[in-house]
């Protein structure tokens, strides 16, 4: 075996004396693809920041190795303008929320080439070019136009490509990777690793990948290391950690699978969504002199038909950019649409548009960014009854929102001093139920689930969809599950839609979906996520 790339010894991190990660080893081959697994919380993405000197406010002890051509270099050790020069050059980062990581005033394309002009001396032009294919090579279609574009106006998974673009401008020998696809769907997740892959082959370049999708790591990595409250409990082969797992975190981990427990659809049961013909079109400029007289239109959603009964769940699955997010934001009442859409009997746009707001709430995909940081968890929660139920006093109010929340898992018995908190004193697993708190208590009928567990580790996922399951079980809820985990809709949904470019190309129950797909692009989705 070759000298190592990284070496990482006795690596222990702290935050205002409070030890977080002790004392780790572990190791990365030239060319080799390390996991680094775990649940929130574990210590995972702390491990990764403070390899780059990024962990703010952390006390890092221990020896990190890297080795570069003139001799091995302490990482933790180095100068902050030695530290700087590295990063992006021998050792790149992919963050794990790109809307963050991202600057939103610039486009994508000027993002790109700033860090080939940074690093790598390229003039404007050459960089421009350079930043286009790199665009294009991380699978994003029209890569010239999406240059252009700013962050807000992409899809969470072709922000994440753009950030993988940004990461290997330089071509690193090492790629520290933070959950590099959880905003991607299956097919695309695919794209992303197969391209890895090859850059990791041609260039001999090492990953770091930080997850906790095991699938992700059965298909990309070669050794895994498993985290536990700081800690790595095992480690070795991902053959050998997924035939016999020896540590019984790893065991539980492994088993962390959603599962299928809904309810049985009730006969003549009201509808709770109907839409026909639902399209939703968005003005873009036309090139040359056509565009200083009128503008062209990108439809985003075409001829959609849907049929939601209550109580039961309709699974929206599809790409990044095939319009399921846009179809959610049209049955939220948030944008125009052409065709005919009712939520519980009413259209939107009547005077009655307050009352039906109150019978549809939404659950987003990054509890994080959907929860204000400035209010506390009281605020959060009870914001929905000030608008919809402003008769209620402060003690009213106060009652209803402990309830919401011990409805979701969240007692003060357990977090004392609960309604006084903020969001970022949770974890995200905590942070969702309490996003699922603020939607339930104005005691909606339809719940819009965008991505719910997308950004949750695989037992935090897990615990999310029992609870959903068992709120729909209590309350007769109506879910419109937007996912692109084939995994989920499994598990939640009674009937599903699949969506390819704005188009529904399939529908029907689940089970006969997605056991004889009719049409190839669903078994390409199906084949992508086994």
């Amino acid at each position: 075996m070759s000298a190592p790339l990284l070496q990482v010894q006795d690596l222990s991190v702290s935050f205002a004396g409070r030890e977080v990660v002790h004392g780790l080893e572990f190791q990365i081959q030239p060319g080799e693809k390390l996991a680094l697994v775990g649940e929130s919380g574990s210590g995972k993405t702390v491990t990764a920041l403070s390899l780059l000197g990024l962990a703010q406010g952390a006390s890092v002890r221990g020896q990190a190795l890297f080795a570069q051509a003139q001799g091995r270099v302490d990482l933790l050790q180095l100068p902050p303008r030695q530290l700087q020069a590295l990063r992006g050059q021998d050792v790149a980062m992919i963050f794990q929320e790109p809307m963050t990581a991202l600057n939103p005033v610039f486009t994508i394309g000027e993002q790109i080439a700033e860090v080939l002009q940074l690093k790598r001396g390229f003039g404007p032009a050459e960089s421009a070019q350079v930043a286009i294919q790199l665009i294009a090579d991380t699978g994003i279609a029209e890569p010239q136009r999406r240059a252009r574009a700013y962050p807000h106006q992409l899809s969470g998974g072709q922000r994440q490509r753009a950030m993988i673009a940004m990461a290997l401008a330089c071509n690193p020998q090492l790629l520290l990777a933070d959950e590099p696809t959880t905003a991607l769907d299956v097919t695309v997740r695919q794209q992303i690793l197969d391209l890895l892959t090859q850059l990791q082959q041609s260039r001999g370049m090492a990953v770091l990948l930080i997850t906790h999708d095991l699938n992700l790591v059965r298909r990309f990595a070669d050794r895994m290391a498993v985290m536990e409250d700081g800690h790595i409990v095992e480690q070795g082969t991902v053959e050998a950690v997924f035939a016999a797992p020896r540590h019984p975190y790893t065991r539980r981990l492994l088993d962390s699978r959603p599962v299928r427990d809904v309810v049985l659809p009730q006969a003549n049961a009201p509808a709770a969504l109907t839409a026909r013909g639902v399209q939703v079109s968005y003005p873009v400029p036309q090139p040359g002199l056509r565009g200083w007289f009128r503008s062209g239109a990108f439809v985003a959603v075409a001829g959609a038909d849907l049929d939601l009964p209550c109580g039961q769940t309709l699974g929206v699955v599809g790409e990044s950019g095939s319009g399921k997010s846009t179809l959610a934001l049209a049955v939220l009442g948030l944008l125009r649409f052409t065709g005919s859409l009712e939520v519980m009997g009413q259209r939107w746009g009547t005077a009655d548009d307050r009352a039906l707001r109150q019978r549809v709430q939404v659950v987003f995909q990054d509890p994080f960014g959907s929860l204000s940081p400035r209010l506390t968890v009281e605020a959060v929660v009870g914001e929905g009854l000030l608008v919809h139920e402003p008769a209620l006093d402060a003690g009213a109010r106060r009652a209803r929102v402990l309830a919401a929340l011990a409805e979701v898992g969240l007692a003060e018995s357990q977090f004392p001093g609960l309604l006084q908190r903020y969001p970022h004193q949770f974890s995200g697993g905590q942070r969702q139920r309490i996003a699922i708190a603020r939607a339930l208590i104005v005691q909606p009928r339809l719940l819009v689930l965008d991505e719910p567990t997308s950004a949750l580790d695989v037992s935090m996922g897990q615990q999310i969809l029992q609870l959903l399951q068992r709120l729909q079980r209590e309350h007769g809820l109506a879910y419109l599950l937007i996912t692109h985990d084939v995994a989920v809709i499994r598990a939640m949904a009674h009937q599903v839609v699949v969506m390819q470019a704005g188009q529904i190309v399939e529908s029907g129950p689940v089970e006969q979906v997605f056991e004889q797909p009719r049409q190839e692009y669903t078994r390409i989705l199906l084949a992508a996520a086994e």
